[in-house]
């Protein structure tokens, strides 16, 4: 791991791999961090913060064991499943049954407030973004990109392979928290009737 300057109210902590930051998280959870693929940022006085860190060792990650799970309605009508089960092999159904059958972690937050990156997902589902993002995203769409499941909590541009949309209002400003979805979460996606 590399303790990094980020600006003079915070630190940067880079870490190998998502394992590596999660028990970094862990460990430093009573300092508010926030969770990256592959880092963690830590908000305050850089000499503290700095001094605080060198006390500590990373924690094993149990992002995937004390989080609650939480279950997300799919319509699997997406524009790009068709793509997705070509470049997977996979049939339509399948690609439906692999992202319903697998449950999810949320890995960490990130791109827009409320988008979690979901991991831990069947590894048959990994799959590139698209060639060209899109402009505009509904507010829903549930993605995948590389190993990654994302749901879009607002419109916006991306380049996800979309395979459905929920309902689900994940992000709320007048919410506590804003997001839903929060590091650690499991989170299951069920075929919507």
């Amino acid at each position: 791991m590399k303790l990094l300057p980020c600006g003079d109210r915070a630190v940067l902590l880079d870490c190998a791999s998502l394992d590596e930051a999660s028990s970094w998280f862990a460990a430093l959870s009573d300092l508010d961090p926030v969770l990256g693929a592959q880092t963690v940022l830590v908000r305050g006085n850089t000499a503290e913060l700095r001094a605080a860190i060198a006390t500590r060792q990373p924690t094993p990650s149990t992002l995937a064991t004390e989080a609650d799970e939480i279950v997300i309605p799919v319509s699997y009508d997406g524009p790009d499943l068709a793509e997705v089960a070509a470049v997977t092999e996979l049939s339509e159904d399948e690609v439906i049954a692999a992202h319903t059958g697998t449950t999810w972690t949320v890995g960490f937050g990130g791109f827009a407030p409320g988008f979690a990156y979901l991991i831990g997902g069947d590894p048959r589902l990994h799959v590139p973004r698209r060639a060209t993002p899109r402009p505009d995203v509904r507010a829903g769409s549930v993605g995948l990109a590389g190993a990654f499941s994302g749901i879009y909590p607002r419109s916006s541009p991306g380049g996800w392979q979309l395979i459905g949309h929920t309902d689900m209002a994940l992000f709320d400003v007048d919410r506590k928290p804003p997001a839903v979805l929060q590091p650690g979460m499991r989170v299951r996606f069920e075929v919507q009737p």
